[in-house]
């Protein structure tokens, strides 16, 4: 059976597809700082080239890199510095307070199930020696896989430093030449193919482009959202949990979980009463889930993208079950192609003579 022109067209593109994934999986631990380069140097590009353009073309490319990539590492190290202060400071105080707080939910917990008809027993007596058991047990038993894996060859250890070492290296060369790259990497398509190829690499970028775009506006929002209200409530931590549940959001659902989950662990090892820390994560989180999602998304990122939150969380996972690492970094710009394609798809589906036959 001869295949029609764009037939041939689309099974060329699917094996191509296939051969580079392919690639991505068996490649995938050397791949992993080249491709975390390349996906931020995609996102960083636009801010090299506004640089270079407000100076007329006078400032040299280097120099607009180097800011562009410095402002970027120096902001990465300042949200780590939010983020430790939550580690160092709750970690060991939650160690020594769990039992206290099972205490306080058991005095909460059981009231409740009285009202409601269920007897229910907890032997707190038995279980507290447990648990401060475990919590106390020798930090080394906790730490034995992780030096048994650092031991192995120093493998884990230097491929750490290589990477952070390889990645700013690599990003700055992208960067300064993602021009010559992008012109080679189309060079490749043939020209019969490249209005058509044009056309789709063209939807794909402004429809990642506007996702990160919104994205980002949302989660600078939402930061400053939760520091401010969770700083009315006086947590101490405000600062850091809020900052942290905002650009969590990014990764839908699952970054909210976790901010709300580290702003109740901080809630209930500061403050005595539990009424007060659920008030504080109904009012502060159940509010910011609401403007998220019923103002902010739709109005700065937009229905009309059709990146719904529950395809990239499944993209993320697949991605990540299926190349690891690599494969959570390149899921959201693989899902960006994958929908202008679906698009296209159906609509050369709805226009085809067995549709409409």
């Amino acid at each position: 059976m001869l295949l029609s022109p764009a037939q041939k067209s689309a099974a060329t593109w699917g094996a191509v597809a296939l051969a580079l994934a392919l690639l991505m999986w068996l490649l995938a631990p050397v791949l992993t700082p080249f491709v975390t380069a390349a996906v931020l140097a995609y996102a960083l590009t636009p801010l090299v080239n506004r640089l270079d353009a407000a100076w007329g073309g006078r400032l040299p490319r280097l120099l607009a890199v180097l800011a562009v990539e410095l402002v970027f590492l120096l902001t990465l190290l300042g949200f780590l510095l939010l983020v430790a202060p939550i580690l160092v400071k709750e970690l060991p105080l939650l160690r020594e307070h769990i039992p206290q707080l099972l205490e306080r939910f058991v005095a909460w917990l059981q009231p409740m199930l009285a009202q409601l008809g269920i007897e229910a027993s907890l032997d707190l007596a038995s279980l507290k020696p447990m648990i401060l058991n475990y919590l106390n047990a020798n930090y080394e038993e906790a730490l034995l896989p992780l030096l048994s894996s650092i031991k192995i060859g120093g493998s884990v250890a230097l491929a750490v430093l290589g990477n952070l070492v390889l990645i700013p290296l690599a990003l700055f060369f992208l960067l300064l030449d993602w021009k010559d790259f992008v012109g080679r990497s189309l060079d490749l398509v043939p020209p019969r193919l490249r209005p058509g190829f044009d056309s789709f690499a063209k939807e794909a970028d402004a429809v990642l482009g506007q996702y990160l775009r919104g994205q980002f506006l949302v989660m600078l929002i939402l930061a400053v959202y939760y520091s401010v209200g969770l700083s009315l409530f006086g947590l101490d931590l405000a600062l850091p949990i809020g900052v942290f549940t905002g650009l969590a959001i990014f990764v839908p659902y699952i970054g909210f979980g976790l901010g709300l989950l580290l702003a109740a662990m901080a809630g209930f090892l500061q403050f005595q009463l539990a009424g007060t820390v659920l008030l504080m994560l109904l009012l502060v989180y159940g509010l910011g889930q609401l403007i998220e999602s019923l103002l902010l998304t739709p109005r700065l990122v937009g229905e009309r993208i059709g990146l719904h939150p529950l395809a990239v969380i499944f993209v993320l996972l697949a991605f990540g079950q299926l190349f690891g690492f690599v494969g959570v970094l390149v899921a959201l710009p693989t899902s960006a192609v994958l929908l202008v394609a679906i698009r296209r798809l159906r609509t050369h589906y709805l226009k085809s003579g067995f549709y409409l036959s």
